[in-house]
């Protein structure tokens, strides 16, 4: 028996029982869609990841403090006082691969105008700050070193905050709002820059000079982190290992001491957020699998159902010739053609919904090939690997007893 009649005689008797075999394909549509969705919205969310991080600079250096420990549990580091403008200008002055640096300090608070309210918080940095993070302005200026010096009550706000402090649509440029108790006049408005990929608000943010933030509204000696901008990308490993020596000698760490601070590049947050994305894709991806391999289950179940439904036909084929290879080919060759029109099916769907997912959260559209053509390839394997015993069932029986069956 030629292909051409394996393919004839398979497509006819799928076209019989068409309800039947479009839910037999269902486990395959679905698990193929799902997969191919989980995959490419995993590729989407890497990619539009590193891109959020890549637009702070691929430059950037952070130097955090480390977390404080007791009997070796992790307590945080919300009272560990390890950076301090000393450190500042030490690094200022002994970094080679360092071009831009700044305190940071952060306060939570009330922002109000007027009777207008809104919970948010404020960052505190110097003028080279605003660089450092790839901050651009809307209207207005940013502050200057002048006014970090003077601890001056001026601040930088972003869209969010405008639209909740003045929504009446008057300009805040030379307006006050009081953060807490404190008057900040505000002196510029940042570019929007919408959500980040954690569902952060990145437009919900108050900048002021850091001595400000400091000195006037949390009353410490010390600050939170140090932003830093190496040369180039190139030399942003080398800046971190110098950072790192520099702030052992500037707090005498000896040698086999935990550092009571931690220095992480932009390369390791792609890099550590690239994994979390990549092990959630596969875990997904895999879950999903699972409906592929219960649709498997489907076909050899109908399949076995086929034979015993078209016993005689065996019978009278065999009685005219038909060899036991042949009545394995037939079988085989349709339960292939369900997994695969499925599977097709089931491609489509899956990037269909990739689109449509990825169009709705603004995230880069990316279809896997990879992960198209493995799944052509499951299907079509699952197709022979469950339709193999339907079909050996079928080449075995007696033609006389397949003849006599009703």
């Amino acid at each position: 028996m030629n292909f051409y009649n394996l393919l004839k005689i398979a497509y006819n008797a799928l076209i019989r029982n068409k309800t039947r075999a479009l839910l037999t394909m269902l486990g395959i549509i679905i698990g193929i869609a799902a997969v191919i969705t989980m995959v490419s919205l995993g590729q989407s969310s890497t990619i539009s990841i590193n891109d959020q991080i890549s637009s702070m600079g691929t430059n950037m250096i952070m130097v955090m403090r480390n977390n404080q420990r007791s009997g070796g549990v992790s307590i945080g580091s919300a009272n560990v006082r390890s950076l301090t403008e000393s450190d500042v200008d030490a690094i200022r002055e002994k970094a080679q691969y360092i071009d831009l640096i700044s305190p940071v300090v952060t306060a939570s608070g009330q922002l109000i105008n007027g009777s207008n309210n809104w919970p948010s918080s404020i960052q505190g940095g110097n003028e080279e700050f605003f660089e450092i993070r790839k901050y651009e302005l809307e209207s207005g200026t940013f502050f200057t070193s002048e006014d970090v010096r003077a601890s001056a009550k001026v601040c930088v706000i972003g869209q969010t905050i405008v639209e909740n402090l003045f929504p009446g649509g008057e300009n805040p440029i030379g307006k006050t709002i009081r953060f807490n108790k404190i008057p900040l006049k505000i002196i510029g408005i940042l570019a929007s820059k919408g959500q980040n990929q954690m569902g952060q608000d990145q437009d919900d943010v108050v900048i002021a000079p850091y001595t400000t933030v400091q000195k006037r509204i949390l009353a410490i000696n010390y600050i939170h982190m140090i932003n830093l901008s190496a040369q180039s990308e190139d030399v942003a490993e080398d800046a971190a290992d110098e950072i790192t020596e520099i702030l052992r000698i500037q707090h005498k760490i000896k040698q086999g001491e935990d550092d009571d601070f931690r220095v992480r590049t932009q390369q390791e947050m792609l890099e550590t957020m690239s994994s979390i994305t990549g092990f959630l894709t596969i875990l997904l991806a895999a879950i999903a699998s699972i409906s592929m391999l219960v649709g498997g289950i489907g076909i050899m179940n109908i399949m076995y159902v086929t034979v015993t439904e078209r016993t005689k036909e065996i019978g009278l084929r065999m009685s005219i010739g038909a060899q036991n290879r042949d009545i394995l080919l037939q079988f085989l060759t349709e339960s292939t053609i369900l997994s695969l029109i499925g599977g097709i099916i089931g491609i489509i769907m899956g990037i269909g919904l990739s689109y449509g997912i990825t169009y709705f959260l603004n995230w880069p559209f990316v279809v896997s090939v990879n992960a198209v053509l493995i799944s052509f390839a499951v299907c079509a394997a699952i197709g022979i690997f469950f339709g193999w015993y339907p079909a050996k069932k079928a080449a075995a029986l007696d033609p006389i007893t397949a003849l006599r069956y009703e």
